[in-house]
């Protein structure tokens, strides 16, 4: 080896195309982002891009140009199997499909640092690390998904064992527990002058049942929460607090006169205050229907489905059962000292790619009111029209083309009408040879149609008014209001009756690309865009016993279709897919514009221009701004709280939260999606975590009364009266007060464990309740409202055994603290 001379290293003299010379110019020039001068700057050598800067964190130019915003995934990958480990094919199909969506995929890949959860058995988390392992640059020629497979056996024991379970029934039970793991609080709006939240729902006292129902969650449950600060009671506890820490330990006496008086200004606080306003007669019934007898016009009554998830929607026989989306009150005549209460919406990755809104309205042919529900849903299963049904569906479809023809012409008016005779009459052949050898020829667009179909309620299937307060002939119509980012579409091919079952094996033709949901589509819905392409099909080959999961899958690198047979991957054609026995689709919406967005915002990447300000933005709407047909108006609201901070239980882990943006491309963003808010600047926040600690103050103010109440009712030897309470209401409280849940309970709600004895409400036998003192009743009915009022007067020598296995419970659980 030649001895190394003086001069300087040759490969310094260029690289790339930047020379020796350049470099040097560089460095001692000055950083474009905060006008520091050299030397010690750096030089970025991507090809074209002329940034010099001084390399702070909060400038980092060295993840700029990683941004692929045409593409989703940087290499060719996702091209694994998964591992039989024991009749497990439904899961690697539907695992599968799931993994080539790319909004859902690219969530857990990119957005990695958002997957956080404190439920068990933590499957978003398993489910993370199996979509790194199949999307894995270096990908293994297969992967065995055992984490997640004792995860959904751990959930639903429906799946333990080594039977053969549905396809579909899985993909429910995962998109559920996702779901429940990541959902995240949608804020409220907030009046940055007063400090409060502003409530834009309409009045209650105007209005009737159905409009409060407007204002239940978009699509992921909704549960009932206390305000941070009950006014009266967090007085009390501040008093109590007070009074406790004057009693002095060796003074006896004096401690039971202050203990003493502390329940009696609980009792006296709880008689002033409950009981004048349940004397009240001015209360407003929030239930109370809108008086309609004077009304002439057809009468509407909207409703909202809230479910803990939404499900497939299933057509009704008969009428529209009413689906409140407030929890079950517990009794008329016992409201709650919160009346400010409001129902909280939540939102995960699962509902903002899967959530679609469903209209169902039915009207009565006599009184011509109409009833509307708002269903969510994150799958819709559809029938397969027999012969009989697809004559009805083609006959009305054709009946509506001619309508459409002679009026406005939009459909066959630029042919004429020889020509469509013509494409009538091939097409009506076409189709009778095709079901004389095959049978019936369904397509999907006529699964959509049977379902969509117009009902007509009569004879044993009549629709039960609320306003006639009859059975009544009517009309059931069903349309989209939006449209989920991506359609799972269910088929029903299996029918279980009480003995036996059986499948479905008409063949029902699907389109890979250019479905369109538009004539599906109600006149006010949210939908900019109807038109789907096909990303995934799971397959089922066999019987309604016996049979064997497969799944074709587009694959978004190359656009190639691939059939997933377990741990095989094999490339299929168009044609392969298009012949395949369809039991599971998933369809993607299909925007050009968006494609044209990404590219555009791709190219401002690359100028560089100099910039002033960087702006933070969410690195979740930017993986809905590569993902999405509609990713919406920008969302910062995930790192950011009410008052415009960082909340501080994000603030260790808000680098994985947030992405920094030059001022161009926010500019550009800004102005073609809007939404925001705009931040230059991350801090935490002072005012939420004034908030957690009042929090804090208040779980630890209730647990110490609650304590001590319970004990002295303990070393009670003959109560006169016990009063009774729910242990699943006592339970979330006691959550609540111990930190394991975030929000408190709602009203105390006793319905469950009370039975109506000649119009007196009784403690119901063997009922899941527990037994408090009178003063712990008034104290917590003081905080949380609620009722009914249940108590039992013991007789010693009868229910002495009773009244101490019910004081048992209430002792363990408390006996942790």
């Amino acid at each position: 080896m030649p001895p190394a001379s003086s001069c300087d290293c040759p490969h310094l003299d260029c690289v790339g195309e930047i020379t020796k010379e350049e470099l040097i110019q560089k460095s001692h020039g000055q950083c474009q982002d905060c006008k520091v001068g050299g030397p010690n700057l750096w030089a970025c050598l991507e090809n074209g891009c002329a940034y010099v800067g001084c390399g702070e964190s909060h400038t980092d130019h060295s993840t700029v140009h990683s941004f692929n915003f045409p593409g989703v995934f940087l290499s060719p990958s996702g091209l694994t199997g998964l591992k039989n480990i024991g009749n497990t094919c439904y899961m690697n199909a539907a695992l599968q499909a799931l993994s080539n969506c790319p909004p859902l995929t690219q969530f857990f890949l990119e957005c990695g640092g958002m997957v956080r959860t404190d439920k068990k058995p933590a499957l978003c988390k398993s489910y993370q690390k199996l979509v790194s392992d199949l999307w894995h640059k270096n990908r293994p020629s297969y992967v065995v998904p055992t984490n997640l497979f004792q995860g959904i056996k751990a959930i639903n024991p429906m799946f333990r064992g080594y039977s053969q379970q549905d396809s579909q029934e899985f993909l429910r039970c995962l998109m559920d527990q996702l779901h429940e793991e990541l959902k995240e609080l949608v804020p409220e709006p907030y009046d940055q002058s007063n400090g409060i939240t502003v409530d834009d729902s309409p009045e209650e006292d105007n209005h009737s049942q159905s409009d409060n129902d407007f204002q239940s969650c978009e699509s992921c449950g909704s549960s009932e929460r206390a305000d941070n600060e009950v006014q009266g009671g967090n007085v009390l506890i501040n008093d109590t607090n007070e009074a406790e820490m004057m009693i002095p330990e060796q003074d006896e006496i004096q401690a039971n006169r202050e203990w003493q008086k502390e329940k009696n200004m609980i009792n006296d606080f709880y008689r002033s205050g409950v009981n004048g306003v349940m004397g009240g007669s001015t209360g407003v019934d929030m239930d109370k229907d809108v008086d309609t007898t004077t009304e002439t016009t057809p009468i509407i009554n909207i409703q909202m489905s809230n479910n803990t998830r939404p499900q497939s929607p299933v057509q009704m026989e008969g009428h529209i059962p009413k689906m409140s989306s407030s929890p079950p009150k517990a009794a008329s005549g016992w409201p709650s000292l919160n009346p400010n209460k409001r129902q909280k919406k939540y939102r995960s990755v699962i509902s903002d790619v899967f959530d679609g809104t469903i209209v169902s309205s039915v009207q009565c042919l006599t009184c011509d009111r109409v009833s509307v529900t708002l269903e969510n849903f994150q799958d819709i299963s559809l029938p397969i029209p027999g012969k009989e049904d697809l004559a009805k569906l083609h006959s009305s479809t054709h009946q509506t083309s001619l309508v459409k023809a002679g009026s406005c012409g939009e459909a066959y008016a630029p042919q004429g009408w020889i020509a469509f005779v013509m494409e009538y009459i091939k097409r009506s052949l076409f189709v009778s040879i095709l079901s004389w050898f095959w049978g019936p020829v369904v397509t999907l667009q006529d699964c959509l149609a049977a379902f969509f179909a117009r009902d007509e309620l009569k004879g044993d299937n009549m629709y039960s008014c609320e306003k006639c307060k009859k059975l009544r002939n009517g009309v059931k119509f069903c349309k989209m209001q939006s449209l989920p980012e991506i359609l799972c579409i269910h088929l029903k091919r299996f029918r279980h009756e009480l003995m036996f079952s059986t499948k479905i094996g008409t063949h029902v033709s699907f389109p890979l690309e250019g479905l369109d949901l538009q004539p599906f589509l109600a006149k006010d819905g949210s939908a900019q865009t109807s038109n789907y392409d096909l990303l995934s099909v799971i397959c089922h080959h066999g019987t309604a016993s016996s049979g064997h999961y497969i799944a074709y899958c587009r694959n978004d690198v190359n656009n190639l279709w691939y059939e997933f047979d377990d741990q095989s991957v094999t490339e299929v054609s168009e044609s392969c897919v298009q012949n395949a026995e369809a039991y599971v689709l998933f369809y993607k919406k299909s925007n050009e514009d968006a494609l044209k967005e990404r590219r555009r915002v791709s190219g401002l990447f690359n100028m560089m221009e100099p910039s002033l300000l960087q702006f933070y933005i969410s690195r979740q709407w930017l993986n809905k701004f590569k993902t999405f047909a509609e990713p919406g108006p920008i969302s910062n609201d995930d790192f950011l709280c009410l008052h415009g901070g960082v909340p501080p239980n994000k603030a260790t882990f808000i680098d994985d939260l947030v992405v920094m943006l030059p001022q161009n491309v926010w500019d550009h963003l800004y102005s073609r999606y809007g939404g925001g808010p705009a931040v230059n600047h991350l801090y935490v926040c002072h005012t939420c975590q004034i908030e957690i600690e009042k929090l804090e103050k208040r779980r630890k103010s209730e647990l110490d009364m609650f304590v001590r109440l319970n004990k002295a009712f303990q070393e009670e030897e003959s109560p006169v009266v016990i009063y009774c309470i729910s242990m699943q209401w006592f339970r979330e409280w006691e959550g609540f007060v111990k930190g394991k849940d975030n929000d408190p309970p709602g009203p105390i709600d006793n319905s469950k464990i009370t039975v109506n004895k000649n119009g007196h409400l009784t403690l119901k036998q063997g009922a899941d309740s527990g037994q408090i003192s009178e003063e712990t009743w008034n104290f917590l009915h003081s905080i949380y409202g609620g009722g009914p009022l249940v108590t039992v007067r013991p007789s010693i020598s009868h229910q002495e055994a009773e009244s101490s296995q019910s004081e048992e419970k209430i002792e363990v659980e408390t006996r942790s603290v």
